[in-house]
């Protein structure tokens, strides 16, 4: 067969039809037009695929490793129709990686044990991610890790993939001291008709931080980032009336942080114009706010 002319697959099927018998070079355009396991991939190749990656409507991992040591990081992809797919973000410094799914939606993403062994005196690991499109860079969930607080475990659950993105951010971190967990107890009081969730962060956002939910929890952050900020979404745009959210000290009723939520609006990411500090014990209320001014 001509360099670089391939024979096209309907010839190749005659070689072999019943009664014949292949001749050497027949043999050989066959092997020459199949691609061996070793053969790599043209630059031209390398750029059509790239093209069709992204066009493709399969999810994807982007991740960015800021930690110098060779650390294991494996997340595991779960689709809806292939094996589990595993994919170590560790393996030093990696700089915007992006890494396809090989299933299709919808996905799940949780850890295998992270290995945490090359952290010494007040270093942690920090670790961000995003599995939710309506998060921003300022308020993913967030954990520390390793040295004195514990590793993330197998089965860690980031939770299923609301986009087609995934965003993973790991970095080693010197705080200067030893941290420690605290526990806030949040109730959350919601004396609307309306769906309405909440998510809170400690230590600013960078530090710890738990998804949106609409029950009560119980936080598990850091000594030193130790205040909470709080953040609402809740879709009015059938509703008329506008909600007011405040936070309160459940020990001694002190009022810490107010968010108003419009109504006929999706509301999405609402901050609070205040915080919880150092507070053990913290009640949320949600109320129309033309009722609350009215009791007031």
């Amino acid at each position: 067969m001509e360099e670089n002319k391939l024979t096209p697959r309907e010839e190749l099927k005659t070689y072999f039809e019943t009664g014949k018998a292949p001749t050497q070079n027949q043999f050989s355009d066959l092997i020459d037009s199949l691609r061996h396991k070793e053969d790599g991939l043209t630059n031209k190749e390398i750029i059509y695929l790239a093209n069709r990656l992204e066009a493709i409507d399969n999810g994807s991992i982007e991740y960015v490793n800021f930690s110098t040591e060779d650390e294991h990081f494996p997340i595991v992809i779960s689709s809806q129709d292939e094996e589990d797919e595993v994919i170590d973000v560790g393996k030093g410094n990696n700089f915007g990686a992006k890494r396809y799914f090989v299933g299709t939606a919808p996905y799940t993403i949780s850890a295998k044990k992270f290995s945490a062994e090359n952290l010494k005196g007040t270093e942690y690991y920090a670790l961000r991610y995003e599995a939710d499109p309506t998060y921003t860079y300022n308020n993913m969930m967030a954990r520390l890790f390793g040295n004195t607080l514990p590793p993330i475990p197998d089965g860690f659950d980031f939770g299923p993939l609301k986009g087609k993105r995934f965003y993973f951010e790991i970095s080693k971190r010197d705080y200067g001291q030893i941290i420690n967990i605290v526990n806030t107890n949040i109730k959350f009081i919601n004396k609307t008709e309306a769906l309405i969730e909440y998510m809170v962060y400690g230590g600013g956002g960078s530090l710890w931080g738990h998804e949106y939910t609409s029950g009560d929890i119980v936080t598990d952050h850091y000594d030193i980032g130790d205040y909470l900020n709080f953040f609402y979404r809740a879709d009015l745009r059938k509703i008329n009336k506008p909600i007011e959210c405040r936070v309160y000290d459940g020990d001694t009723d002190q009022l810490l942080a107010t968010s108003h939520l419009t109504a006929n609006q999706n509301n999405i990411n609402i901050p609070s114009n205040g915080t919880a500090d150092k507070t053990r014990n913290v009640r949320i209320e949600c109320d129309y706010q033309n009722l609350t001014l009215a009791t007031e």
